[in-house]
């Protein structure tokens, strides 16, 4: 990921933190991918083994925070140095609750499992927008190791496809209740379960928003389309 430095040492510290961000990375991808087996088959199972690695996501964050305090401590980086590393602190955030989302995912499942109606509802769509949001953080991921600008504006405008399911979704399961006040219960926990699937695309933009910053050093959140690619020009 990072650029060669004129202290060895120094890109053997930012390269070690770096690929354990990758390796956070990893880890929550196998947590959503846990989680969008959960709710494809209702399995109890695999949602068990999403919350149980959620404490291996939340002693890496913390592993890698400190690790970060020290390079600065150390190292006093200046100017883009010292944003990779900010950017890599707040991927590590944005990892971590995509990891909490997960958990929720998971958590929600043996709720609506528990409940035994879930399969009278449109669950389907549900795993579509959960495969964009996985694919999504993958591409961030990615983008994220080659502090690749272009893929990360791809990913914003990609992100908007997720809020476009979420909302169509919405107004399915509204659809559903006022059809049958019977599923109103089982509907809201659907609607629990979609909230979590669009918040893990958030935080994939969110890690798109930070490459723009290490790179041209600007503050892209909240920005426009028009106004990130004037950015960049």
């Amino acid at each position: 990921m990072p650029d060669k430095h004129l202290s060895t040492q120094f890109d053997t510290d930012l390269n070690g933190v770096s690929s354990r961000v990758m390796e956070l990375g990893g880890l929550v991808e196998s947590q959503i991918h846990q989680a969008i087996y959960s709710l494809s088959n209702f399995s109890p199972e695999a949602a068990a083994q999403v919350i149980d690695i959620e404490q291996r996501v939340n002693a890496m964050e913390i592993e890698i925070d400190r690790d970060l305090a020290s390079i600065i401590a150390r190292r006093q980086p200046t100017a883009r140095d010292l944003r990779l590393l900010l950017a890599i602190s707040k991927t590590t955030a944005n990892l971590e609750r995509v990891g909490d989302e997960a958990s929720k995912i998971a958590r929600m499942v043996k709720s609506i499992i528990e409940s035994g109606s879930a399969r009278q509802l449109p669950s389907t769509d549900l795993r579509v927008a959960a495969d964009l949001a996985a694919g999504l953080l993958r591409k961030a991921l990615d983008a994220f190791a080659r502090l690749d600008t272009s893929t990360a504006v791809a990913i914003l405008k990609e992100d908007d496809l997720i809020d476009r399911e979420f909302d169509g979704f919405v107004r399915k399961l509204i659809t559903y209740m006022m059809e049958d006040p019977r599923t109103i219960s089982p509907s809201l926990d659907l609607l629990f379960l979609a909230k979590a699937i669009e918040r893990i695309g958030d935080h994939a933009k969110n890690i798109a928003e930070f490459i723009i910053y290490v790179v041209k050093g600007t503050d892209v959140r909240h920005a426009s389309i028009d106004d990130v690619e004037s950015a960049l020009r």
